[in-house]
């Protein structure tokens, strides 16, 4: 079990899927979902551009 501090009350939050503070409602800035952890946006382009190619090949390959 994880704890994180809140940067605007500074108490500690205990609660792993906690995404706001308890207290005062501020964000705790933790990163959620699949492509959250990739701080990059050359990243998260480059993966939206392969996720674009493989549904058009399919497209394609359906529709042919």
């Amino acid at each position: 079990m994880s704890e994180y501090i809140c940067p605007r009350c500074k108490k500690p939050i205990y609660d792993d899927e906690a995404l706001l503070c308890l207290y005062c409602g501020e964000s705790l800035g933790c990163s959620k979902g699949v492509l959250s952890s990739a701080r990059s946006p050359q990243f998260r382009i480059l993966v939206a551009l392969i996720a674009l190619a493989v549904v058009c090949a399919f497209l394609l390959i359906i529709l042919r």
